[in-house]
């Protein structure tokens, strides 16, 4: 991947955020980056991402979540799925920035539902050419709920490692933030969401949060030409939630979806030579970014 430009962007409520940009300054076409649950620049799926971008180009830029950068965010609240307000400020950013180029957004797993649910939110008035969301947790109580059961748990612990160490640490700044017992005896992310994200963001419980935030209840309302690309062997969705999106899909032109049995969570691995795999999904969103990708067909 090529060297990137870091900043770290001042936002509005005096916290800051991290971005990461790769290619020319004067390219015509400019891509925003969003990606999952704990990620970083140091994601695979994101390194590949900036790389073909460039490789083709454009200018890119990698938005990381507060609390996912080199450092952490000192606010009173952290990300989470259902939170735009981030990525719109960003966006609108860049945008001024860079007002002669067109934009397009790519997004990946959480930041997918929060890429999906921005572009319901703003609908007609998106300044966005088209976007791409790759192994999107549509539903996010279905997908809590599933990945704490089965083979999927192994996910669900990495996760939850990772989310409880964060909240301690805000913990020490912010001591009245959450109840630190219910933090403690969080063993899934479903009780983590109900333990910290819920009450520091302001919802009710996980369920409020999870009903409040889950992208399928936007989709209708999405006006850009948005490609969205699943497996239903997703671990991290039971696959059925599919099945209500290819319905949301037929009934909004400006949805193409593209499901695969089989891709599993941001995979989409092919090749046949032996240590040099090829990836499927960057590759076809950048072919649709580009007109390339045939959606006359019905979904599903």
């Amino acid at each position: 991947m090529p060297a990137t430009t870091v900043e770290r962007l001042d936002l509005p409520d005096g916290d800051r955020i991290e971005l990461h940009t790769v290619g020319r300054s004067d390219a015509a076409r400019r891509l925003l980056v969003v990606h999952g649950l704990e990620g970083s620049i140091r994601s695979h799926y994101v390194r590949r991402i900036l790389a073909l971008a460039a490789a083709c180009d454009w200018g890119a830029t990698l938005m990381v979540f507060r609390g996912c950068g080199s450092t952490p965010n000192t606010a009173r609240r952290f990300y989470h799925s259902g939170e735009t307000s981030d990525l719109d400020f960003v966006f609108r950013t860049l945008r001024n920035r860079w007002p002669a180029a067109e934009w397009h957004c790519a997004a990946v797993s959480l930041g997918g539902n929060v890429l999906l649910k921005w572009l319901g939110e703003t609908g007609d008035a998106s300044e966005v050419q088209s976007a791409a969301a790759i192994s999107v947790p549509f539903d996010l109580a279905a997908g809590a709920r599933h990945i704490s059961h089965g083979i999927a748990r192994i996910y669900d612990r990495n996760f939850l490692r990772t989310l409880r160490d964060k909240a301690f640490a805000k913990l020490s700044l912010y001591p009245d933030l959450f109840d630190r017992a219910a933090l403690e005896r969080a063993r899934s992310v479903f009780e983590f969401d109900d333990a910290v994200t819920a009450p520091v963001h302001g919802f009710a419980g996980a369920d409020d949060y999870y009903a409040r935030s889950s992208s399928l209840g936007f989709l209708s309302r999405i006006r850009v030409p948005t490609f969205l690309l699943s497996a239903e062997d997703d671990p991290f969705l039971p696959h059925h939630v599919l099945a209500a999106v290819a319905t949301a899909a037929r009934d909004n032109p400006a949805l193409h979806v593209e499901f695969h049995a089989r891709g599993g969570h941001v995979g989409f691995v092919t090749g046949r030579i032996p240590g040099r795999p090829q990836y499927y999904a960057e590759r076809r969103m950048f072919e649709f970014f580009d007109g390339r990708v045939d959606t006359s067909r019905a979904p599903g």
